[in-house]
């Protein structure tokens, strides 16, 4: 007889996500539990779950997120600490899964530190993990546990379907993949965001052929468009995974609109916004009125007259905090109220999981 219906929900939230596990409670209607997380001098870490949770459906909100190594440390220790109070089942929710781009050996002698780390969830005695949006699909492969990878392309295509009625219907907008490796991504999305209203439009696609420099991090050049006709005069929508130092995205948005691209907006589920990220977004493709030169960026936290940016607008989900980049004149903040928000998505998910009901049904 399975016990998993009549358990008690519990939902714990780590340092990394604190905002986001409180709307995720709110969506439940459940109360946070209660949790003492500290940092000692020496860097070192300690837990201490305040309630009794024997027996319980433990769901533990936490993404390995800048500093990485801090809060997977933190999730590990959680997860240890739940166990050893005797959680009926402890489940990650892991929105943004760190170290998803070490997936492979791109050289000898290198680590596969995905598989390592989801080595080490199993050993600290995870029962289940929940992300979004992993760098790959094939990721779920290294656990020998369950693993749910949630799509937050509903919660994106819904925002431009709001934003781009009409554009839609005359045909006004493509989806753009920014690299080779990013095309069934934009297929999806671009099949998502043509249907209105029960009709469906046709939404083109197209795509940016780029070389990639291994030998320096983060570093990639675009070089050309594949489907080159889809782009003039359209709107163009640039979709991917996550956006990291933005260099990929700023890239590929010049060369959209020397391509003929009237405006270049760009979404992603994941805003990591390392290293160079806030300088980069910031690059502009016109300066009163005139073309600038590639590396333009602007100097103040406003536009003027005149101004456009290279990217018009970043869409991002709450899968990563925010705040540091809050002043950011085209990022759009996820929130609850516009709808950019996961925690409904993971809030529905938590519940299906936790009463034994099917989640795929819900991309359906």
């Amino acid at each position: 007889m399975s016990l998993t219906g009549q358990s008690k929900m519990m939902i714990f939230a780590g340092t990394s996500t604190p905002q986001l596990a409180q709307c995720v409670c709110e969506a439940l209607d459940v109360e946070l539990s209660k949790m003492k997380i500290r940092e000692f001098a020496d860097t070192e870490l300690s837990v201490v779950i305040e309630e009794p949770v024997r027996g319980n459906d433990v769901y533990v909100i936490q993404s390995t997120s800048r500093p990485g190594y801090k809060h997977l440390m933190e999730l590990f220790i959680i997860v240890d600490a739940l166990r050893r109070a005797s959680a009926y089942r402890v489940n990650l929710v892991i929105p943004y899964f760190g170290y998803a781009r070490q997936d492979r050996k791109t050289a000898g002698r290198e680590p596969i530190t995905a598989r390592l780390v989801a080595n080490l969830l199993e050993a600290s005695g995870a029962d289940r993990v929940v992300s979004v949006d992993l760098h790959t699909g094939q990721l779920q492969g290294f656990f020998n546990i369950p693993v749910d990878n949630l799509s937050a392309i509903n919660v994106l295509t819904d925002y431009f379907r709001r934003k781009f009625p009409e554009e839609i219907k005359a045909k006004k907008i493509t989806v753009v993949s920014p690299d080779h490796g990013g095309v069934v991504r934009a297929r999806a999305f671009s099949s998502k965001l043509s249907n209105i209203d029960g009709e469906n439009y046709f939404v083109p696609l197209s795509i940016v052929d780029k070389s990639r420099d291994y030998t320096t991090e983060n570093k990639s050049k675009a070089m050309s468009i594949i489907g080159e006709n889809n782009v003039q005069d359209k709107i163009c929508i640039l979709v991917d995974d996550m956006v990291d130092s933005g260099g990929t995205l700023v890239h590929a948005a010049r060369l959209l609109r020397e391509y003929g691209a009237t405006e270049v907006y760009a979404c992603a589920t994941h805003g990591v916004l390392s290293g160079n990220a806030t300088h980069n977004l910031l690059s502009l493709y016109k300066k009163a009125g005139e073309v600038v030169p590639d590396g333009t960026i602007l100097e103040t936290e406003a536009l003027g007259d005149g101004d456009e940016l290279v990217i018009k607008e970043l869409i991002l989900t709450d899968t990563i905090p925010l705040y540091d980049h809050a002043n950011l004149p085209n990022l759009v903040m996820p929130s609850v109220e516009n709808n950019l928000s996961i925690a409904p998505l993971l809030a529905k998910v938590i519940h299906r999981i936790h009463t034994d009901s099917s989640v795929s049904e819900l991309f359906r």
